[in-house]
């Protein structure tokens, strides 16, 4: 039995309705560590924009030696690749903050 393009059609919508239909609500648990504090404007640009996404324990897996560069690609490909909605004009803060809190310019 062959499939027309219309029977097709009909059935990947009805799959995807009931899909919809059986879409639940998820809670996760807190999480468990924040963004270390800063007085620089990106820290508040990050809480608002990175931690929407994931938990501020990702900063801590990244190089602890990274430079800004690495901070500014991070940022780039967090917005380019996977569309986090962070304004252009918040990037280079949020860079800044990045790169003296968790990256080389942080105090050792």
């Amino acid at each position: 039995m062959k499939l027309t393009s219309t029977r097709a059609a009909a059935i990947v919508a009805l799959a995807m309705s009931v899909s919809a239909a059986m879409a639940k609500d998820i809670t996760l648990p807190p999480d468990g560590e924040q963004l270390i504090a800063s007085t620089l404007p990106g820290f508040a640009k990050a809480q608002a924009n990175c931690t929407m996404c994931h938990s501020a324990e990702y900063m801590r897996y990244q190089p602890p030696n990274a430079a800004r560069p690495y901070w500014d690609a991070m940022v780039h490909r967090m917005k380019t690749v996977f569309k986090a909605p962070i304004a252009d004009e918040d990037m280079p803060a949020i860079v800044d903050y990045l790169a003296s809190t968790y990256g080389n310019k942080q105090p050792r």
